[in-house]
Order: C-alpha cells, then structure tokens, then sequence
C-alpha cells in the first residue's frame, strides 16, 4: 500500500513536471520571471541632433534606454557613454532597440552641438538619437518619467538646478520604465544588455505610453 502511494506520487509530481514544460513550450514567456514596472513614460517633445522633432510616438513598439548627459561634461559623461557604446555595439543591428541621450544643458547643447558630438561618438543616429530641448521639459521627463532624478537637487529655482546623474533608464515596448541602472557599473551594464534581450522577447500588451491618443 506505501509503494503504491509513493508510485502515485511520484507520478503526479511528474506529470505536473511534464505539464509544465509543455506550456514552456507553447506559451511564449510562460514561467519567466519578468522585470518589474517602475513607472510610465510622460508624453515629451524634444529636438534631436538633425533639427527634427521627437516624441514618444517616436519610440513607441521600441525597447530603448534613456540617459541624461552634456556634451562639455568633463567627468562622468564621457564614462557613462563609454560604457552605453558597448550596450549600442551588442544591439545596433537590432530593429526593435534605440538609446536616446538627452542633454542637461539645453544652453550650450543645441542640435548642431549635439550632431558634432554623435559624429565623434561614430554612432548611427537613427539607433542612438541625442536630444534637446526646454530645460524644464527635460528635467521633468528625468524625474516623472524615467525617475533619474538628483536626490541633492531640491533647489526652487530651475535657473539654479543642474541634472547630474549617472542612472540608465530601460523602457519596454509600450512606453513602462522597466528598470533603473547604474551606467558606471559593469556589473549592471551586463544586466542591461540581458534585459534589453529579455524585453526584446516580451510579447507586447495592450497598453500603450500614458498618452490617450495611443489608447485603443
């Protein structure tokens, strides 16, 4: 009687197993751990390095990375887009990827600024877009869309505040901010490139960007 319960057992836990697996199989993503969403992107408009407008219609059906900068940075900047050419190089061929590099310093960045500092970066800007734009639309889109905010930055005055971060904002298909990366860290820029694979795979949703013209 005890083998024939342990025999009934053990067939179950296989059959369930087996079930599983199966379903694995079948069901693209089933089982799979998925990233978390952090939040939403806002809807934006900035001008990229051609002169030419970008907004979250842009990006939408894109998995894409988002990340705060300015050309004359004489610190972090130039690490930090050392180490976003190596996430650009694993996925420029990809369709479905974009990086988009938004200035913190609208005064000096101008799209001519922004098109001389692509061309050293020797990167295609259809995959790599760099935009400026209103200094207080870009702050905002740091801090309620992407949350790459500077938690020392709590100055009043806008004239007075200076974005210096050195976070990755990784976005899925639908306009969600799936993860927040530390861009001078080669332990998470790996984790980047993983989950920008991992999105890439991710079957779209119904939702779209928070903007209700992209409702259905």
């Amino acid at each position: 009687m005890r083998r024939k319960l342990i025999f009934y057992i053990g067939f179950f836990v296989v059959l369930v197993i087996a079930f599983y697996v199966a379903l694995t199989q079948v069901i693209p993503g089933y089982g799979e751990v998925k990233l978390p969403v952090v939040n939403r992107v806002q809807p934006f408009s900035f001008t990229n390095q051609d002169g030419q407008l970008v907004t979250e219609r842009h990006m939408e059906g894109k998995v894409y990375v988002a990340e705060y900068f300015f050309t004359t940075c004489p610190s972090i900047c130039p690490m930090l887009n050392t180490n976003m050419k190596k996430v650009y190089d694993a996925y420029k061929d990809e369709p479905g990827f974009m990086i988009l590099s938004h200035t913190v310093d609208p005064d000096t960045d101008n799209p001519a600024r922004l098109k001389w500092y692509a061309d050293s970066m020797k990167v295609n800007t259809q995959k790599w877009v760099f935009v400026t734009g209103r200094k207080d639309s870009l702050y905002q889109a740091a801090r309620n869309s992407y949350l790459l905010d500077d938690p020392k930055n709590n100055l009043q005055n806008l004239n007075d505040q200076f974005l210096h971060t050195q976070f990755f904002a990784l976005v899925d298909r639908t306009g969600r901010v799936r993860k927040i990366y530390d861009g001078l860290k080669k332990d998470e820029i790996e984790e980047l490139k993983t989950d920008i694979k991992r999105l890439l795979k991710e079957r779209n949703t119904q939702e779209r960007f928070s903007n209700n013209m992209f409702g259905s």
